[in-house]
């Protein structure tokens, strides 16, 4: 009876840790941790199932002004690999970026990219302008180092992330030419773009529109009572018919360049905002045309031009 019941317990025993082993909850993903959408959207892109991918700032959020939460330090504290911007983007997370954590890589994802490329910063001086997303020729050359870091920390599994990002690469540049098109067909007279920050330089400067934002390339201040009247003088001067939201930024200081427009130029300006407000500095909601990078600027092309078409 004892050998009996010592038989039971030892089986008990294998079957309860097989049971464990089998059936318990395994996840052999790369911890991966993303400042913004944009570049999460990228890493997924690339990453596939092979990444489980933690974003920072998500939908709408504005990263100039972002300050980390409780939350951001375990999940950065939990990472393989911390993916950034870099260009100043990140702005006050910028100092929790920057502390080491052993063990883990950290890749800021604009590294290789020639300065001859960058655009200035405000003013000419300080840091360059950090929004490259917005021509999708730079964009594509932000992929190698999240394949570099995904195959340093995954080997076996290079090739398939080499494989994505080549495809992805390619479907980046064939939007890039679709874009291209759909800015050309839209009159060189028209192609004036107002927004509320300068986060399209780039943009304009890729399709050959003239760009002006209320603020400057950070949103981290206030429009003055002569940035508002400058804007305006240059609205009515040149007959621009409407101005464009951005779905991080607030619209007060739009709307106060479309009362001095109306008041002190008798020039009538319409807000292009609400659902065909435009992304700059964040991705949209999951179910929105925003959600992923191709859609963002496919979105933003859209309703530029056929905005700036509809101008009698």
């Amino acid at each position: 009876m004892i050998r009996s019941a010592l038989f039971l317990l030892v089986s008990s025993l294998t079957l309860l840790t097989g049971c464990q082993s089998t059936n318990g909850p395994t996840d052999d993903r790369i911890p991966v941790v993303c400042t913004t959408s944009l570049i999460a959207d990228a890493v997924k892109r690339i990453g596939g199932d092979r990444v489980r991918v933690e974003c920072l700032m998500g939908p709408g959020i504005d990263p100039h002004r972002y300050t980390a939460t409780p939350g951001d330090i375990r999940k950065l504290s939990d990472a393989a690999i911390v993916f950034q911007h870099g260009l100043h983007l990140e702005g006050k997370l910028g100092d929790v970026l920057e502390k080491p954590r052993p063990g883990q890589r950290s890749v800021v994802i604009t590294r290789d990219l020639a300065e001859s490329r960058l655009l200035p910063g405000d003013g000419g001086d300080g840091p360059h302008d950090p929004h490259v997303w917005f021509d999708p020729r730079l964009w594509a050359d932000c992929l190698p180092p999240i394949v570099a870091a995904l195959s340093e920390t995954d080997p076996e599994s290079k090739n398939e992330f080499e494989d994505a990002a080549r495809a992805y690469r390619e479907e980046i540049l064939a939007v890039d030419r679709e874009l291209e098109a759909l800015v050309h067909s839209l009159p060189a007279e028209r192609r004036k773009l107002v927004t509320s920050h300068d986060a399209f330089r780039y943009f304009g400067a890729r399709y050959g529109i003239e760009v002006h934002g209320l603020l400057g390339i950070s949103t981290g201040s206030e429009a003055s009572t002569r940035d508002v009247g400058q804007l305006a003088g240059f609205l009515a001067t040149n007959k621009v018919p409407v101005i464009f939201g951005e779905t991080s930024v607030p619209s007060k200081g739009l709307k106060a360049v479309i009362d001095s427009c109306e008041k002190k130029h008798s020039h009538a300006v319409r807000l292009v905002g609400g659902d065909d407000a435009l992304y700059s500095d964040a991705l949209g909601e999951p179910d929105s045309p925003g959600a992923t990078y191709l859609g963002m600027i496919r979105h933003n092309t859209r309703v530029i031009v056929d905005a700036l078409k509809s101008r009698p």
